[in-house]
C-alpha cells in the first residue's frame, strides 16, 4: 500500500489558493484533460520582423501577409481548385478586407452572389488554418460580436445533409440581413491570427519612415506580441521619459531626414519653438553642412525658403545636443567616453579641432550659440526652448501611451523556444572573450551586464520625477543609444560631429564591436548562446540592427547557421546598401524559413492590382520531427500546471484538501 502523501506548509497553503479556481475532483480533473489535449498540438507558427523604422506600408503588408503564410496556406488548400488570379484576391481580401470590400461594393455585378462564395471560401480556409488550435484558443481570436455566428460556420461547414442545409441558411441569411462585409471582415482577421500565433519584432520601430505610430498603433492590436527594444526604440523611450538630450536627438534625426510627420501628425507636438529659435539666432548662421536630407515625392514641393528653415533648426538643435552630451560624459566618466568632447577641442582662431589628438580644418565653426570658455553650457534661450519640446514630448498622451507598451511588452533581449532574441550585438573584446561593463559600480558582463542594463532602462520610465535614480535611467538610455560598445548601438562611437564638419572621411568611422566578426564562427555562437541558457542542434542567435548587404553576396545566416540576421530592410534609405528590402523569418513547427523581400510598392497598387511583396522563401533548418507544444516553452508552463493539478487531485483524494461543491 503506498505510503499517504505528506503536503508541506507551504503546499498546502498554494494548493488551497488553487482549489478556489478548481474546487472539484471534476473541476481539475477537467482542466488536466483540456491542458494535455493542448501539449499535444503542433507548435504555433512564430514571425520575426526586424528594423521596421517608421515604414508602416511595408511593414502593415508583410503583417498581414505572414511574410507569404497567408499565400502558402491559400495553395495548399485551394491550389487545385481556384486560378492563381482569384488566390491572389483573396489573398490581398485577406491582407485589406475594408478597402477590398469598397472595391467589392463598387465593381461586382452580382455582389450577394460574391459574397456568398467568398464566405464559404473564408470558412473552408479558417477550418484549415484552425488544425493546430483547441476550438477554445480559436473562439477566442473571434471578433466578440461574431463569436458565436463564426464558431457555427467553421463547425457546420465540414457536415453534411441537414446540418449543410444549416450552414448555407445562416450564410443566406447574413447576406440578406446585409451582415456579408462585416462577417467577412470578421473571417478575414481570424485568419491572420491563426497563421501567425506570435509576433517577435526584434528592434527598431522608430525614425527613418515617416509614421512610426501607425505601426505601433498596429502592434498594439496584436496578439501575442513581444519586443527586442533596438537603439531607436530607446531613443524614443528616453525623449518620453523627459531626457533632453534624448528628445534633442530625435528631433536632430527627424529634421536630417525630413521626417516629421511621426512627431507633428503622429504625436501633436509643436515644433513651433525650434523654429522660432532657429530663425532668430541662427538666421545669419552658415548651413551649407547642415542641409536636410529631402527624398521622395514631395520634395520637390518645398521652396527655398523651407529648406533654409529646416537647415536652420537641424544646426541649432544639434548644437544643443552636442551640448548636453557633453554634460552627461563630463557627469559620468564611468561611460568612457571623454574623446567625444570635441566642443571644447575647437580652435576658432585656427578654424581647427582636435580629434583623437589629430588636428582637422573645420568645414564650419560658426556656433552662435557656442562660449570657447564654456562650451557644454546652454544658452538661456536655448535651455528654455528645449524644456519646452521636453514637456510636449512628455504630454504627448498618445506617445507615452505607445512608449507604456514598448516597456511592457519590451525587453533588451529574450529567450524564447530556444532561440535568444536581440537586436544590436552582445558585446566581445578583440580577443573574442565577453566585454566586462563597471557602469553601475560592478563588473559585469554578457547576461548579466545585459539584465543590468534592462533593468537601469526601466528606471528612467518609472522612478520617481526628479530623482537620482530617474536621471541616472534616463542617463543610461542615452549610453545605450550611442555609448561606446553599447549591446544596442554595437559600436566604438557615433561620429555626427565629424560628419557634419569635417571633410577627413577617415574620422567619420564608426568602427563595429568585435562581436560582428567573431560570430561567424559557430563555436562563439555556441559559447553565447550558453551564457542565456541555451544548447541543442536548432537552438539560434536571431539579430536584427545591421543590413545584409544581398548585392554583394552576403548571406542572413551565419555562425554555421547558428545565427540569423534578419534586419528586415524596411527603411528605404538602407536599401541601396543591402539591395532588397531585408529578411523577416518564419519559424512554425516543422522547420525555419527565411524569407527576402523586394522593396514595397504600395498599399494602392496592393489593393487595386493584387501587387504583393515579391518574396523569396527558403527553408534553411528542417526539424527532426514535427514539434509539438509540450516541447516548446508555453508547453513547459503548461505542464508545470498540470503537475500542480495533479497534486491538487492528490490532495482532494487524500482529504489533505476538500473539495467545494457549492461552485
Amino acid at each position: 500500500m503506498d505510503a499517504k502523501r505528506v503536503f508541506s506548509p507551504e503546499q498546502l497553503h498554494y494548493l488551497q489558493l488553487l482549489s478556489k479556481q478548481y474546487p472539484t475532483v471534476q473541476a481539475a480533473a477537467t482542466e488536466i484533460i483540456r491542458l494535455q489535449a493542448i501539449l499535444n498540438l503542433p507548435k504555433p507558427t512564430e514571425h520575426f520582423m526586424s528594423d521596421i523604422h517608421g515604414e508602416h506600408e511595408a511593414f502593415l503588408h508583410i503583417l498581414n501577409s505572414g511574410s507569404g503564410e497567408v499565400k502558402e496556406k491559400l495553395e495548399e488548400l485551394f491550389g487545385n481548385s481556384m486560378t492563381q488570379r482569384d488566390r491572389n484576391d483573396l489573398a490581398t481580401l485577406i491582407y485589406y478586407p475594408s478597402a477590398k470590400l469598397e472595391l467589392a461594393a463598387d465593381e461586382v455585378e452580382e455582389l450577394e452572389e460574391w459574397y456568398r462564395l467568398t464566405i464559404h471560401r473564408l470558412v473552408d480556409l479558417c477550418r484549415f488554418v484552425s488544425t493546430k488550435h483547441t476550438r477554445r484558443k480559436v473562439r477566442s481570436y473571434m471578433a466578440p460580436d461574431y463569436e458565436h455566428i463564426l464558431d457555427e460556420l467553421i463547425h457546420l461547414a465540414e457536415e453534411g445533409g441537414y446540418r449543410r442545409d444549416q450552414y448555407e441558411n445562416i450564410i443566406s441569411t447574413i447576406i440578406q440581413i446585409g451582415q456579408g462585409a462585416d462577417i467577412i471582415k470578421a473571417l478575414c482577421s481570424l485568419i491572420k491570427a491563426l497563421v501567425v500565433d506570435r509576433l517577435h519584432i526584434v528592434g527598431d520601430i522608430f525614425d527613418r519612415g515617416p509614421r512610426a505610430d501607425i505601426v505601433m498603433d498596429s502592434l498594439m492590436q496584436t496578439r501575442n506580441v513581444d519586443i527586442q527594444w533596438g537603439n531607436h526604440d530607446v531613443l524614443w523611450m528616453g525623449a518620453a521619459s523627459g531626457s533632453r538630450t534624448l528628445v534633442a536627438t530625435v528631433l536632430s534625426n527627424s529634421i536630417r531626414y525630413n521626417n516629421l510627420d511621426v512627431i507633428e501628425t503622429g504625436y501633436g507636438i509643436s515644433l513651433r519653438p525650434l523654429s522660432i529659435f532657429a530663425n532668430e539666432v541662427y538666421r545669419d548662421s552658415t548651413t551649407d553642412r547642415v542641409t536636410v536630407k529631402l527624398t521622395g515625392h514631395d520634395a520637390e514641393h518645398y521652396t527655398e525658403k523651407d529648406k533654409l528653415l529646416s537647415a536652420r533648426m537641424y544646426k541649432a538643435i544639434t548644437m544643443i545636443l552636442f551640448k548636453l552630451e557633453g554634460q552627461k560624459i563630463l557627469r559620468h566618466p564611468e561611460f568612457g567616453m571623454a574623446d567625444r568632447l570635441l566642443l571644447d577641442k575647437i580652435d576658432y582662431e585656427h578654424k581647427t579641432v582636435l580629434v583623437n589628438g589629430e588636428t582637422y580644418p573645420l568645414l564650419d565653426w560658426d556656433f552662435p550659440t557656442v562660449d570657447p570658455e564654456n562650451p557644454y553650457a546652454l544658452t538661456e534661450e536655448e535651455s528654455h526652448m528645449i524644456d519646452q519640446l521636453t514637456d510636449a514630448f512628455r504630454n504627448s498622451e498618445k506617445l507615452q501611451q505607445h512608449i507604456r507598451f514598448l516597456y511592457s511588452k519590451g525587453c533588451l533581449y529574450k529567450v524564447y523556444n530556444g532561440n535568444l532574441l536581440f537586436h544590436g550585438c552582445i558585446p566581445m573584446t578583440e580577443e573574442g572573450t565577453l566585454m566586462t561593463f563597471t557602469i553601475g559600480g560592478k563588473e559585469r558582463s554578457g547576461k548579466a551586464f545585459l539584465d543590468y542594463a534592462e533593468k537601469t532602462a526601466r528606471k528612467a520610465y518609472y522612478d520617481r520625477r526628479g530623482s537620482s535614480e530617474r536621471q541616472f535611467g534616463m542617463d543610461f538610455l542615452w549610453w545605450l543609444w550611442a555609448g561606446r560598445n553599447s549591446p544596442i548601438f554595437g559600436r566604438a562611437r557615433m561620429t555626427t560631429f565629424e560628419r557634419r564638419f569635417l571633410a577627413q572621411e577617415q574620422t567619420w568611422a564608426e568602427p563595429k564591436n568585435p562581436y560582428y566578426t567573431h560570430c561567424q564562427d559557430p563555436k562563439v555562437c555556441e559559447m553565447l548562446l550558453k551564457e542565456f541558457g541555451l544548447e541543442g542542434s536548432h537552438c539560434h542567435i536571431i539579430n536584427g540592427h545591421v543590413p545584409v548587404r544581398t548585392k554583394k553576396g552576403e548571406s542572413p545566416i551565419k555562425g554555421g547557421g547558428k545565427l540569423l540576421v534578419i534586419d528586415g530592410g524596411f527603411s528605404k534609405a538602407y536599401q541601396p546598401t543591402s539591395g532588397i528590402a531585408g529578411y523577416t523569418l518564419i519559424y512554425n513547427s516543422r522547420h525555419y524559413r527565411i524569407v527576402s523581400h523586394q522593396p514595397f510598392t504600395g498599399k494602392w497598387n496592393a489593393i487595386h492590382k493584387n501587387d504583393d511583396i515579391q518574396n523569396q522563401s527558403a527553408v534553411f533548418e528542417k526539424l527532426d520531427s514535427r514539434m509539438r507544444i509540450c516541447q516548446t516553452d508555453e508547453g513547459a508552463q503548461l505542464q508545470a500546471r498540470v503537475d500542480e493539478l495533479l497534486l491538487l487531485l492528490e490532495a482532494y483524494r487524500s482529504g489533505a484538501v476538500t473539495e467545494d461543491h457549492k461552485h
